[in-house]
């Protein structure tokens, strides 16, 4: 058994955020609940609790679209405790066409990527979704970031190979004169050693993951269904320089880079059969869930040591209630530390609440107006 560390956001504070124009939540230690009609800002306030773990939204890559409009700035404070006395102040503000300011204990971070794992986060919603139907730009981020949150050096390699790829590309279009060789040379010799390092972590991640996802699949599906996960790189093809190398000549026709690590990917699958032909709704959302809930599993045992918060967002939707069950009974567990739900329906998320001990609040929302209910 490994022991870990839980932090708990106690204080939440939010002034122009998306559609929330001031909010100061004093919050549960375990079950956070946010009710209300779809777009009134259930998903905002989750994002806000992203943001502060990762430097961003989890939905809107651009910083000045997350200001409430006609405002010129937002500011979003959390107030965390750990196990120990001590506690973390982590802050971010934002204003329109100025760099954003994102502070622990006050002091400004010199690099944003200082900041990740310091409060480990694992979010389900319904664009996970994705995961499945989508590209495998999605499973690639996924594990991006998993591993960025537990091993800064990682997120070194993947600057330095995406630095030495977009290099790469811009020679491989280069028409007149012909790109110089040499130096297609050296990109592919930064693309290798940075793609090589990045795949061994990406390769043992996905090893440890994959007997903890299908243990939570196996417990939200009560043993229905086989499903499996398997890593394709084109590491597995040899060494990479030589993988690269080996086609430039389709490269420079195409006029970008065919091999490396930004073509890994991940195949589900259900039953040995691929999970995007094959999957039911509830099927793949509960395929998607499992995923995450490993995802937090794997994070708990790595060198952080830190149990991270659990965002559900919407995961109630297109579930049987039999699944809906087996995924709270799991998550009320020992095992999770602060979880914060987001639902359209009070009844329901009362009715699977009262019939555990937890300490838990209520919060209602209604156009970025939040309320905390009796319990």
């Amino acid at each position: 058994m490994y022991l870990c560390t839980i932090m708990i956001l106690r204080k939440l504070s939010i002034l122009n955020y998306k559609n929330i124009r001031e909010a100061t939540l004093t919050l549960s230690p375990k079950i956070n609940c946010f009710i209300g009609h779809n777009g009134v800002g259930k998903t905002n306030v989750l994002d806000a609790v992203y943001y502060l773990s990762f430097c961003r939204s989890a939905s809107n890559p651009i910083d000045s679209q997350v200001i409430r409009h006609e405002e010129p700035f937002c500011m979003i404070e959390g107030l965390y405790t750990g196990d120990s006395e001590g506690t973390e102040l982590v802050s971010c503000g934002i204003k329109r066409g100025v760099k954003k300011h994102f502070k622990r204990n006050k002091k400004e971070y010199k690099r944003l990527s200082e900041h990740l794992g310091l409060i480990p986060l694992v979010v389900v919603a319904p664009a996970d979704t994705l995961l499945i139907e989508g590209g495998s730009e999605e499973r690639r981020r996924l594990m991006d970031m998993v591993i960025s949150q537990y091993d800064r050096s990682y997120i070194d390699a993947l600057t330095r190979y995406n630095n030495a790829l977009l290099q790469r590309n811009t020679l491989l279009k280069q028409e007149d004169p012909a790109p110089d060789p040499m130096l297609l040379q050296i990109w592919e010799e930064q693309m290798a050693e940075s793609g090589e390092e990045i795949y061994r972590k990406r390769d043992a991640f996905v090893r440890e993951l994959v007997p903890l996802f299908q243990q939570f699949y196996d417990q939200i599906s009560s043993g229905r269904e086989a499903v499996g996960l398997e890593y394709l790189s084109h590491c597995q093809r040899g060494p990479l320089l030589e993988v690269i190398q080996r086609d430039r000549h389709k490269d420079l026709a195409v006029g970008y880079s065919l091999h490396g690590v930004h073509r890994d990917d991940l195949v589900f699958t259900l039953g040995g059969h691929p999970m995007k032909r094959e999957g039911s709704q509830g099927q793949n959302k509960t395929y998607a869930i499992a995923l995450k809930l490993a995802q937090f599993d794997f994070l708990k045992r790595t060198s952080s040591k830190t149990t991270p918060l659990l965002l559900l967002d919407d995961i109630f939707d297109k579930l049987d209630a039999e699944r809906v069950e087996q995924i709270v009974r799991l998550v009320s567990g020992d095992a999770f530390g602060q979880i914060f739900i987001t639902d359209t329906n009070r009844d329901h998320l009362d009715q699977i609440l009262r019939g555990s001990a937890l300490d838990y609040k209520i919060f209602d929302v209604e156009n970025g107006e939040i309320t905390e209910k009796d319990v």
